[in-house]
């Protein structure tokens, strides 16, 4: 079992930066493949990015690559996410997820816990 609580979201104008983090909890935490996912009203959740149990792997949607940056620290049970070059595009609620795989893939069913989601506002 993980417990996850997202934090960082805000509002910021279009370049600028924000960095959200993701606290776990759980005895399974290091042993879990990481995720961010968005989604934004009438649309379906995706895929952000993601990291696999130790850090290694990181994926990012084409939409993000070279603009955000997912890592973990299994010391301190979080997953950290920085976000610049910030597009309104990118306005969505913003979800931290844990699979039970060490590692894993890009898909919504592939991931077994989340958080309650963070809200992140991009004006143009």
């Amino acid at each position: 079992q993980v417990q996850l609580v997202e934090s960082g979201g805000g509002m910021v104008q279009a370049g600028g930066s924000l960095r959200l983090s993701c606290a776990a909890s759980g005895r399974t935490f290091s042993t879990s493949a990481m995720a961010w996912f968005r989604q934004s009203p009438g649309k379906e959740r995706e895929f952000v990015a993601g990291v696999n149990y130790n850090g290694g792997g990181a994926g990012y949607a084409d939409s993000v690559k070279g603009r955000f940056t997912i890592s973990r620290d299994n010391a301190k049970n979080t997953v950290p996410l920085q976000m610049n070059s910030l597009k309104p595009e990118d306005t969505a609620v913003y979800y931290c997820a844990a699979s039970r795989a060490s590692f894993s893939g890009r898909s919504v069913a592939g991931y077994a816990y989340w958080g309650q989601g963070t809200q992140v506002t991009v004006s143009s």
